[in-house]
């Protein structure tokens, strides 16, 4: 008797694992019992759920309760299986850190709120050591100009006519690497040392995309915002370099998002500082993420000026669209990152018509009682200021985001922490 009170619960996760297997065997709706053994919970919480709008059951045969579809059981079944599940999705924290602070003013790094550090006028490379050590530098940073010079015009060759910017920066990343006979050594110094150089050419590799010949003058400085601005052909006069610094602090750091994370991934393995900057590319380059502001700025096309404006919102509400750069599930209340940068957009060319159009469109979500822009949206008004080519908003994020990347990259190799997640298998159905 004894040896059998000990097997039950044994045997009972046998039976229901048998159960679930036979479940994802056929393509049927399952009956009110058997989704509850599906989810693992008692047949009153499946109720509840669906009482609460958590599942969406469907009518069954005369007399025989309610059917469930297995696609619309899943989101619950990933709750069910614990937190890590959940987070790997959008949830739940899943590391420590001390580089940033999400919070509903934006992003804090190192305890300092980014939206005041730009209102303050640090330097990019100021925020950028903030990140990497901790502290502001208490004296006017300068970073070091005796990098080896990649062969540009090879480099020139090699990209396609209309490439797009980003794939500068992952053809540039390789040959860098290729170039550093030291890029394994992951001493925090000499991560540091390498990283001080390797962002002002990878801004400057930017000119690969757009004119080449503009790489020269990009390359010969190593200030990574007027390497960026003679990179995209915009004058380094004040208010267009300001509105460069604006966009590349605003968008240094951001938490554990995807390209963070891949390169934390990266850095888990012992992987070199380019290796990891380049899974994190690689991650940054998809429509859901570094691509976004893009896709705001097809909208701005669309609408095609501030008049059209709602009009472009109102078809993308009839076609049952998402609208691109606006809503973030971080900012409930508004991205904390969109009006300073706003407002230097509109400070450094207010009557731009892409700018004008921007904002027309801001005011259309506003007055449907859509959700608020995000950095996207702000990222496409810089564009609109300098008068960018289409596409360029990712490159701008890009060059910002690789001083959080790198700082990630310092945090996650001191941890010494291998990033190893495990998965849940599931049968597949049958056909």
């Amino acid at each position: 008797m004894i040896v059998i009170m000990t097997a039950l619960p044994q045997l009972i996760n046998v039976d229901r694992s048998v159960k679930i297997a036979a479940m994802k065997t056929t393509a049927e709706p399952l009956s009110s019992q058997q989704a509850a053994d599906y989810l693992g919970i008692k047949l009153q919480t499946l109720y509840a759920y669906a009482s609460r709008g958590l599942v969406k059951g469907l009518p069954g045969p005369r007399g025989q309760g309610r059917r469930y579809r297995r696609e619309d059981l899943e989101p619950l079944r990933a709750r069910s299986a614990g937190p890590a599940a959940q987070a790997l999705r959008f949830g739940e924290p899943v590391l420590d850190t001390r580089i940033t602070r999400m919070s509903a003013s934006g992003p804090h790094y190192r305890g300092q709120p980014a939206v005041e550090l730009v209102q303050r006028g640090v330097p990019f490379e100021a925020v950028a050591e903030l990140l990497w050590s901790g502290a502001l530098p208490a004296q006017p940073v300068r970073w070091p100009g005796d990098a080896p010079a990649p062969p540009w015009r090879a480099l020139a060759r090699l990209l396609p006519a209309g490439a797009p910017p980003l794939a500068a920066l992952a053809l540039t990343l390789p040959v860098l690497a290729a170039a550093d006979p030291l890029r394994f050594d992951t001493a925090p110094t000499a991560v540091v040392a390498r990283a001080r150089r390797l962002i002002p050419q990878l801004a400057a590799s930017v000119a690969l995309a757009l004119d080449a010949r503009r790489v020269a003058a990009a390359s010969a400085t190593t200030d990574p915002v007027r390497a960026l601005a003679l990179a995209l052909g915009v004058p380094p006069v004040r208010k267009s370099l300001n509105l460069l610094r604006g966009a590349l602090v605003l968008v240094a750091d951001h938490e554990l998002n995807t390209s963070t994370f891949a390169a934390r991934v990266a850095a888990s393995t012992g992987a070199d500082l380019y290796a990891c900057l380049s899974a994190a590319l690689g991650a940054f380059s998809g429509p859901r993420h570094g691509g976004a502001s893009e896709q705001v700025e097809r909208l701005v096309l669309e609408a095609g000026n501030p008049e059209g404006a709602l009009a472009a919102v109102a078809e993308r509400m009839r076609r049952g669209e998402k609208l691109p750069g606006f809503g973030h599930p971080l900012y409930p209340d508004g991205d904390a990152r969109v009006a300073p940068l706003l407002a230097l957009a509109v400070a450094a060319r207010p009557r731009a018509p892409r700018v004008r159009t921007l904002l027309a469109l801001i005011d259309a979500m506003a007055r449907a009682h859509r959700p608020r822009p995000n950095v996207d949206v702000a990222l496409a008004a810089v564009c609109g200021a300098l008068d960018l080519p289409l596409g360029m908003g990712p490159a701008i994020f890009a060059i910002g985001r690789s001083a959080g990347w790198v700082a990630h990259v310092l945090e996650q190799q001191a941890s010494g922490v291998l990033l190893r997640p495990r998965a849940r298998f599931v049968e597949a159905a049958a056909a």
